[in-house]
């Protein structure tokens, strides 16, 4: 309900309305009749068995005659409620929606002696002013988020925003979403909002940040806030773990929108080193692999870290990734003939295809990663080659890095590339696997977004990673593997965009097909590695409070012998670095209880 994308929407004024149970039945017949009266309709949700009805008529508030009908809408609904001798603050304040309404409900001696009391304890009427006594107009729309004159600013957006209304191509609509509910604001359980759960300050929240882009994007912030420091200030500790996405009832993704501003602010002010640094890994990669050893070098001799820190922003006190010089190389992933492991099923024709999609994390800093895949499909039976470029030889690139560093249009040409190549292989029936959860679940999110139309919806739809192509050939019964037990503890931790896309239980059913596994599922948020973050000298003391706040803690306590398992190549890092603990990628889990006993 409150995540409707139109114009219109569910608005909070008559929600909160009781009434004796044994009319509930004709007041909701009545009150769906004054909304159609009034041109609208109602969503409706919660205590029924207690006479209390969460009702929220659909209403277009940036309208002068939408505010006009929501007042007739007030006026009419809690007359009905006074007639069934109900309350029109069932469970919830009163606030300035119904507080203007209290004479009538009360009478004017009751509310004259709220006011007494009022004035006994607060003569200076400082503390919520407005609320229960004197207060405004419920329709004064100087008091409203969208006053009189309330306007987004217009400008040509990266990403398409057109699932959504308003300006910039819809941008606006997709900020307007965020309506203050304060989901963001737990600080346990699943994951939102990892950066306000480590500082505690409303700046860092989900909901502080879409307010400020709404306050900047209708010129409230003064003029170009959209792309001033302030504003870049308010986004950088957000870690683009996609969790609102998922996690705020009305479905804010503050991740897409930081790398529209990102983009933004970059092609008015340019690009730090650093940024370009990271944001061309995927390209420099392989000269760094040739260099691997020099590189190396700034975290084995003293002050080469301080310099790198210095130079270009890396934190001295984290360690960097290794270029690996046995990279993984294509031709490893091409499995034509499965070699058959013994006790493994040989490749079936109702088996689909499996093009290996190779990320630029796996392919040049943990190659082990992307060769125990191939080793464990192959071992299933399956037919895998290594998804390559039509033509050239520079690697397929899910364009990540580049969003992130702002650099979306970058991004948007390799999503180009990247779909020209797959696509053919799509429309046989093969499915694109791949190891890395911010790359593959990319091809998901990003691409369309990018390059929006039924070729990028075709990709997106056959992009899985590799637990979710497991779990999906288990459901589907074509999946057997011959696992040894592995006779220790497994502790997993989910990479932020697993849970984003609700890819847990299929990491979970894959790591089950090894017999009698003693599996436990760390309950946290994000590592707080997330990506180039957890390098950033400036960014680095909020990285390693997020690791705190659970993962790390729960991997130190684990068995020495047992098992660390994450899938995110950010989340092994931190993991590395937080709590000196090595953690490996469920496809190396999978190789290495195969029971030929070589992985």
């Amino acid at each position: 309900m409150m995540s409707m994308k139109e114009a219109g929407k569910p608005v909070s004024f008559v929600e909160d309305c009781a009434v004796p149970l044994e009319h509930l039945a004709d007041y909701t017949d009545r009150l769906t009749a004054i909304f159609e009266a009034h041109g609208t309709r109602g969503t409706w949700y919660a205590h029924a068995s207690e006479g209390c009805l969460h009702v929220r008529p659909v209403l277009n508030v940036k309208l002068e005659s939408d505010v006009k009908t929501m007042r007739a809408i007030a006026e009419e609904a809690f007359a009905m409620v006074r007639e069934y001798k109900g309350s029109h603050s069932g469970e919830h304040g009163d606030g300035i929606v119904r507080s203007e309404f209290h004479e009538a409900m009360f009478g004017p001696r009751i509310v004259g002696a709220f006011r007494e009391v009022k004035t006994a304890f607060d003569p200076s009427n400082l503390l919520n002013p407005g609320k229960i006594v004197d207060p405004p107009k419920m329709d004064d729309r100087t008091l409203m988020r969208y006053p009189p004159g309330y306007a987004g600013e217009e400008f040509e957006t990266i990403f398409d925003w057109s699932s959504w209304p308003g300006s910039a191509g819809g941008f606006q609509g997709a900020v307007e979403m965020c309506n203050n509910n304060g989901a963001c604001r737990k600080s346990a359980g699943a994951v939102m909002c990892p950066s306000y759960r480590a500082t505690r300050n409303e700046r860092d929240v989900t909901r502080g940040r879409a307010n400020t882009l709404r306050l900047a994007i209708s010129g409230q912030l003064g003029p170009d806030a959209l792309h001033s420091d302030e504003m870049a200030e308010t986004l950088k500790l957000c870690v683009s773990c996609k969790a609102c996405r998922r996690e705020c009832p009305t479905g804010v993704d503050m991740a897409k929108m930081k790398a529209e501003v990102l983009y933004q602010r970059g092609q008015r002010s340019g690009f730090s080193a650093k940024d370009r640094l990271i944001a061309h890994l995927p390209r420099t990669a392989p000269l760094a692999a040739r260099m691997g050893g020099v590189l190396g070098l700034r975290d084995r001799i003293g002050g080469f870290a301080r310099l790198s820190e210095k130079l270009f922003g890396f934190s001295a006190r984290r360690s960097l990734p290794t270029f690996r010089r046995d990279f993984f190389r294509d031709a490893e992933g091409d499995v034509a003939k499965p070699a058959g492991v013994a006790g493994a099923p040989a490749a079936a024709s109702d088996k689909p295809g499996v093009v290996l999609f190779a990320d630029t994390f796996g392919r040049w800093f943990d190659p082990q990663t992307l060769r125990a895949a191939v080793k464990v499909l192959g071992a299933a039976g399956y037919a895998v080659e290594t998804a390559r470029p039509l033509s050239g030889t520079r690697p397929l690139c899910c364009g990540r890095t580049y969003v992130a560093s702002g650099m979306a249009d970058r991004a948007k040409a390799e999503v180009e590339r990247t779909i020209a190549a797959l696509l053919p292989h799509v429309r046989v029936g093969k499915l694109i696997v791949g190891l890395e959860p911010s790359c593959l679940l990319t091809l998901r999110d990003e691409f369309p977004a990018l390059v929006p139309g039924k070729e990028a919806e075709e990709l997106a739809a056959a992009a899985l990673l590799f637990e979710e192509f497991l779990a999906r050939e288990i459901k589907a019964g074509r999946l057997a593997l011959p696992l040894s037990p592995l006779g220790r503890k497994a502790y997993l931790h989910g990479h932020c965009h697993q849970k984003a896309f609700g890819a847990m239980p299929a990491v979970e059913a894959a790591l089950r097909l090894i017999p009698d596994i003693d599996l436990v599922t760390i309950e946290s948020s994000c590592c707080g590695m997330a990506g180039a973050f957890g390098y950033d000298a400036e960014t680095i003391d909020v990285s390693l409070a997020m690791g705190e706040l659970s993962l790390l803690p729960a991997v130190r306590a684990a068995p020495a012998d047992a098992l660390i398992v994450a899938d995110g190549t950010s989340c092994r890092h931190q993991i590395h670095d937080g709590a000196q603990r090595h953690a490996v990628h469920v496809a190396e889990v999978l190789a290495g209880a195969l029971a030929s006993g070589d992985g």
